[in-house]
């Protein structure tokens, strides 16, 4: 059971940026929660990239969109979801499920409709899989000039949930 909730619908081996419009008609989404810190920002990034604002615009015309972020900073999360034009929550504390059930509850849609995107399992794909949510790993978000791509606690949550029983083949999809 704890191998089903920690294995996402689908895997990207990129940003989220490599999300497409393609993509989320495929699986019939309408909405996405998104969290923010090493998935739409690199973590204590002051602002959005340039190549972040254009994909949410085009991802906006296809499926209603809300920022959950476990950061406490609502400033932080505040100014950035200014930046993006989208509502948001901030310190979430997923995997709990409550402010993310506010989010989806606000967007008005149920549940199979909405994805969870994010490039934490232990916190973003287990939040969205307890919630019954199209759950979307994808890879950090990282400064530019940092050329390490995965952390040693992405790498754990990986090897933890292999042991679970999660497989992690790029874009494999599992039937709910």
């Amino acid at each position: 059971m704890c191998g089903k909730l920690l294995q996402p619908d689908l895997i990207l081996h990129g940003t989220v940026l490599s999300l497409t419009p393609d993509m989320i008609k495929e699986y019939h989404l309408k909405g996405l929660v998104l969290d923010v810190d090493e998935t739409l920002v690199p973590f204590r990034a002051a602002q959005v990239s340039e190549e972040l604002l254009p994909w949410v615009q085009e991802i906006q015309q296809l499926a209603t969109l809300w920022l959950v972020s476990n950061n406490i900073s609502e400033a932080r999360i505040r100014r950035i979801a200014k930046t993006l034009d989208l509502p948001y929550i901030s310190g979430a504390g997923k995997p709990s499920r409550r402010k993310v059930r506010r989010a989806v509850d606000a967007m008005g849609l149920p549940v199979e409709q909405v994805g969870m995107v994010g490039d934490r399992l232990f916190t973003d794909v287990l939040a969205g899989n307890r919630l019954g949510l199209f759950t979307i790993l994808v890879e950090p978000m990282v400064h530019p000039n940092q050329t390490v791509r995965h952390s040693s606690l992405h790498a754990l949550e990986v090897w933890v949930s292999q042991l679970f029983g999660a497989s992690f083949a790029p874009n494999k999809v599992k039937v709910k």
